[in-house]
């Protein structure tokens, strides 16, 4: 199978912004049992804590939007580098910076790393446009929640969706805020690329690098965002 995995970078780091070195190699592990089964694997890598901390000063010191694009675009490609070093020969040498660039990097047999590509783009709309440009069947995005709920899983009475129809999915994300370091879940663009390419996508609970062999091994994990099918009731 060929798939995109997108990684929140919040599961790269505790609350103090220390990186979760073990999380990390146990991502790696994952992914080279994976490309020892056949797969193919391109992974996107968020920015995590540290970028929201860069953006937040560079905002506070009068830094446009676009200029805080930049900064979250680095801290990304710098995330998606510490996983590269811990996949070790089993990654594409260097972070891929453009969609062309990473036709070439798919002809390596290697797991391709990417992280941000341009400013007003989220790593999770490069995470749809990466599973588009290499006809990924599926695109997974690892978050800090166990999937996609009705509204706001901190307030009360939020339900899990097992499945989510693209267009209930809209509507739930409608009041996310699309400022740099402030995408939640998907942003409009992750979107708009996700419905019309019909890309099957699962967001499920990162913080166990294990469910990702357990999507792979055909268990059900997290939530399946749908086309054009009834959603959960």
């Amino acid at each position: 199978m060929r798939a995109v995995l997108k990684i929140g970078g919040s599961l790269l780091y505790d609350d103090t912004g220390k990186v979760l070195t073990d999380r990390i190699t146990k991502y790696a592990v994952s992914v080279r049992a994976l490309l020892k089964e056949g797969h193919q694997l391109v992974i996107v890598v968020g920015g995590g804590k540290p970028a929201r901390t860069f953006i937040g000063a560079a905002r506070d010191l009068g830094a446009t939007e676009t200029q805080c694009d930049w900064l979250g675009i680095k801290l990304a490609r710098h995330n998606a580098e510490l996983l590269c070093v811990a996949l070790g020969e089993a990654a594409y040498p260097r972070v891929v910076e453009g969609l062309d660039e990473l036709e070439t990097a798919m002809c390596s047999g290697r797991v391709v790393l990417m992280g941000g590509l341009t400013p007003g783009q989220s790593t999770n709309a490069v995470a749809a446009l990466a599973a588009e440009v290499v006809r990924g069947a599926k695109l997974l995005n690892a978050t800090d929640v166990d999937g996609v709920y009705d509204k706001d899983p901190d307030k009360p009475g939020a339900k899990k969706l097992d499945t989510v129809d693209i267009k209930q999915l809209k509507t739930i994300l409608a009041a996310t805020s699309a400022r740099a370091g402030e995408y939640k879940l998907f942003d409009p663009v992750a979107v708009r690329i996700v419905e019309r390419s019909k890309i099957e996508t699962v967001v499920f609970d990162g913080r166990d690098p294990e469910n990702l062999l357990r999507f792979f091994k055909g268990k059900k994990i997290g939530t399946t965002i749908v086309h054009g099918q009834k959603e959960d009731t």
